[in-house]
């Protein structure tokens, strides 16, 4: 079965390539949803995230040369992605970055519960809130796994920011998500 897989990304490539609108259009369909769900977790909104999502196929359209058919396609669309949300907000200037914020209780010093009782839409929403700067090193860490060099890198900011803008995101969506669960009971 995954050799089928195989083989249809195969035939899709190759379409792809030779600019088959009707193999370029299902391709992205076959990646949408996945790849509009990373969108929106950089943006702060669908319009936003369909913007990033366009500029990223478009990368993809014009890019696919250099794929590597031994890699992951959807690794490599995903590594697009992300890059393309990175650099709209860098481009825009959205991402304001600080490197001390004011105390905010640590999580420790409040209730514990299970984020496996929490819907992806429920987690989601609440990560949209994040303050751009905080929401991106999140994604980045949290979603995406790269560690603070590579953000800071990537961002042009201190690895100290990052481990900062990481720490308040993840404070914040502890505290919004709470109070979300007590507000359920």
């Amino acid at each position: 079965m995954a050799s089928d897989s195989r083989e249809e990304e195969k035939v899709l490539l190759k379409g792809c390539l030779k600019n088959d609108r009707r193999l370029q259009k299902q391709l992205y369909e076959k990646y949408f949803k996945t790849m509009f769900q990373i969108c929106l977790s950089y943006s702060g909104n669908r319009a936003e995230a369909k913007d990033i999502l366009q500029d990223a196929f478009i990368k993809v359209f014009t890019s696919l040369e250099k794929f590597n058919e031994k890699n992951s396609l959807e690794g490599w669309i995903r590594r697009i992605v992300t890059n393309t949300a990175i650099d709209y907000f860098r481009k825009r200037k959205r991402l304001v970055f600080m490197d001390e914020f004011p105390d905010e209780p640590d999580e420790e010093e409040r209730g514990t519960f299970s984020l496996l009782d929490l819907s992806n839409d429920v987690i989601l929403h609440y990560i949209k809130k994040l303050p751009d700067g905080a929401r991106v090193v999140f994604n980045l860490f949290a979603v995406e796994g790269l560690k603070h060099r590579e953000i800071a890198e990537k961002l042009s900011i201190t690895e100290g920011t990052s481990k900062s803008q990481y720490k308040r995101a993840r404070n914040l969506l502890q505290k919004w998500l709470y109070e979300y669960e007590l507000s359920k009971q």
